[in-house]
């Protein structure tokens, strides 16, 4: 059984890898072709069709750039598409959200504080959520509103505090923030499949076919990708946030993570705006600075059971499994003479204000609760607690390793 959870761990390991990879070519294409649309320069000379022209220096090399608004007359034998990133990224990425927050429900997704749900109830809310947006978000595209771009993200920004508060009111914060990520990630990623590339390929069906091209489909493609733009920095906030408590095991994380959307869009304006003048508007750092002050102070906000009422609080069936397994009592005894110091709602170590990873480690349902994780990180690693902390001799981490056994077994 622990061969499986081992095996497991690196799956999880494996596909996490290749999200990231994805995800920095899939940013890095967008943020690359935003500030070459951004710096693209009127030619005199330039072919009939060519709306701006660039020159770039990189690698030893000099490359000249130009952007057809609509599309050349004769169209080139070898084009590259730019799709495969956002889509492997969403994919790997959905993949991960099930390896971790499906399979490993009981402890990541789930809070039996908040909600009182079934693992399968959370699952389909984790699901069914992600695709809510997209339908929102394209219906508010394709009306009158996609005329009027600034209100538009006023309400693309509308809905997703709205998201970020509902997420916050059933899972635990660090599923909260994650699904808040996937969820604008998934309209990202609709984006480029639905609208984005079905635009180019009417384009590219049209000019082979000898017709003119409409420049209404590159308009529209242009807007989507600009959402895209904006939405980035954000949803790499939401996807590294769970290695920080402070912004999601706090009172107010829905906010925290609701004007990190604030914060990705000033970030951006100033990038933005730099790239197309030269000079970017240097109050956006204010802005920002500003923004990130305030985040820092709603995190010092505790929410949250308390000792008490976590220890009243009834045992779900998952940790009623570990709690009754031979060797639990020696188990907790352990983790409480070696964990508990730093892992506790107000955590008695110096320098550690709140529990790393926002990991509670004190009563019973807890450490039946974080049994997982428990095994892996103490039991079959050294990672926890760190050695220059706590030198755990062997034997506690056998005591661990038992516990769990006999509790999959």
């Amino acid at each position: 059984m622990y061969d499986l959870a081992i095996t497991w761990d690196w799956i999880a390991f494996a596909v996490r890898w290749l999200h990231v990879v994805t995800a920095m070519a899939w940013i890095g294409a967008s943020f690359f072709f935003i500030a070459l649309d951004l710096g693209l320069r009127k030619a005199a000379n330039a072919p009939a069709g060519v709306s701006g022209e660039e020159w770039q220096v990189h690698g030893g090399g000099f490359y000249h750039i130009q952007k057809y608004m609509v599309a050349p007359e004769n169209m080139p034998e070898h084009l590259i598409w730019h799709k495969w990133q956002s889509y492997i990224t969403w994919v790997s990425g959905a993949a991960l959200l099930m390896i971790v927050y499906w399979v490993g429900g009981e402890l990541f997704l789930l809070d039996p504080t908040k909600a009182d749900l079934a693992l399968w109830q959370g699952i389909l809310i984790s699901a069914g959520s992600l695709t809510i947006g997209w339908i929102a978000y394209d219906f508010m595209c394709k009306s009158k509103l996609g005329e009027a771009p600034t209100l538009l993200m006023l309400l693309l920004f509308a809905l997703l505090v709205v998201m970020s508060w509902g997420y916050n009111e059933i899972f635990t914060g660090r599923a909260a923030l994650l699904h808040l990520g996937a969820f604008t990630a998934t309209i990202m990623t609709a984006n480029v499949f639905f609208i984005i590339m079905p635009n180019q390929r009417i384009v590219v069906a049209d000019l082979k076919a000898g017709r003119t091209p409409d420049a209404k489909y590159g308009k529209i493609a242009k807007l989507r990708s600009t959402h895209n733009n904006y939405l980035t920095l954000p949803v790499i906030f939401l996807m590294l946030s769970n290695h920080y408590p402070l912004s999601f095991g706090t009172e107010y994380s829905w906010i925290i993570a609701s004007l990190i959307f604030l914060t990705g869009v000033t970030i951006r304006h100033y990038f933005n705006t730099l790239h197309a003048t030269g000079a970017g508007p240097h109050w956006t750092w204010a802005v920002t600075v500003l923004l990130m002050i305030f985040i820092a102070w709603l995190s010092t906000m505790h929410g949250g059971d308390t000792y008490e009422e976590a220890e009243a609080r009834p045992l779900t069936a998952y940790e009623q499994r570990y709690v009754s397994a031979a060797g639990f009592e020696d188990a907790y005894d352990t983790v409480m003479g070696n964990c508990s110091m730093c892992h506790a709602r107000d955590p008695v170590w110096d320098g550690i204000r709140w529990a790393p990873k926002g990991v509670m480690l004190e009563t019973r349902s807890d450490v039946a609760r974080h049994a997982g994780q428990i095994y892996l990180q103490a039991g079959v690693s050294h990672a926890m607690p760190p050695p220059n902390a706590i030198a755990m001799d062997a034997d506690a981490r056998a005591t661990l390793v038992a516990w769990v056994t006999a509790a999959r077994n």
